[in-house]
């Protein structure tokens, strides 16, 4: 037993120091390479995208982050098959006949590579043009939810569910960014038609200068949340359009905010947020 271990290890050593050293060294320079390709990207990024004037700083870094990765991300997946095969070779594997079965392969798919390339060829433009970035609010026709990942192929976005949605670019027609430099603040709330107007207005602006001021708030708002017009006239009350802009992302928040300090507020100055009314008529 003891002979048959030592003649194994004997027969592997002229292995080991010739292909399994080369093995060693193509997964110590994929592991280096894959640093180094990161860095490079990383500073030929922050170089050479040119930043737009609406832009915030912290929105632009994100937009880098963006293209850094989506780069990073598609040169590691070639250089990893690029690995592959090298040590497949290594190994003892012919892998002429597997490359020739993949270009067979890629022929019988061809109708199928031409949705592949569309999504890769809309990403790029998405990328290039600065549609949106991971972590902007993006909307896809009835989803909505943050960006998680962008590659050349596909957008994952994640709902306020939870729920994590693919969407294969090509497939885009319209899309919109919720989260694109500022955010806004964008309601209607009705009032009685008995309420002075001149005081359901006072007590709205003042409400939303409150909000700005607040400590706590103040880093959200841009422009505070006022009065913009009676939007309509309801069945039973008086519909008025509340506007205000916030930082990208919080939107939501000061929204549910506002709607919490308002009802205070009317229920303190006698302002009636009325229920729906009907009158009926009774003949006689």
């Amino acid at each position: 037993m003891k002979e048959n271990i030592i003649y194994l290890f004997n027969s592997m050593i002229p292995w080991l120091t010739t292909h399994g050293f080369k093995i060693a060294l193509i997964i110590l320079g994929t592991y280096l390479f894959n640093k180094i390709i990161y860095k490079f990207i990383e500073k030929i990024v922050r170089v050479t995208v040119v930043s737009d004037a609406n832009s915030t700083k912290e929105a632009e870094m994100q937009r880098e982050d963006t293209i850094i990765h989506i780069f990073t991300s598609t040169i590691r997946v070639a250089m990893y098959i690029t690995a592959g095969l090298m040590i497949l070779e290594e190994m003892g594997m012919m892998i002429a006949p597997i490359l020739a079965s993949v270009g067979i392969v890629g022929l019988a798919f061809g109708f199928g590579g031409q949705y592949l390339i569309r999504d890769m060829i809309t990403g790029l433009f998405i990328i290039l043009e600065n549609q949106y970035r991971i972590g902007d609010l993006i909307k896809y026709d009835s989803i909505s939810g943050i960006v998680e990942e962008i590659t050349l192929r596909k957008t994952t976005i994640r709902d306020m569910d939870g729920t994590v949605h693919h969407i294969p670019h090509g497939e885009i027609k319209l899309i919109s960014n919720l989260s694109k430099d500022f955010a806004r603040v964008n309601f209607d709330i009705g009032v009685a038609y008995k309420s002075n107007l001149e005081h359901v207005i006072s007590v709205i602006n003042r409400v939303g200068i409150e909000l700005e001021q607040d400590p706590f708030w103040k880093e959200a708002v841009i422009e505070p949340p006022q009065f913009l017009r009676v939007n309509s006239f309801a069945d039973s009350a008086i519909m008025i359009k509340i506007v205000g802009d916030t930082k990208p992302l919080r939107q939501m928040e000061v929204t549910g905010e506002l709607r919490k300090r308002l009802k205070i507020a009317f229920d303190k100055e006698g302002i009636e947020i009325p229920f729906p009314q009907r009158v009926v008529h009774q003949a006689e």
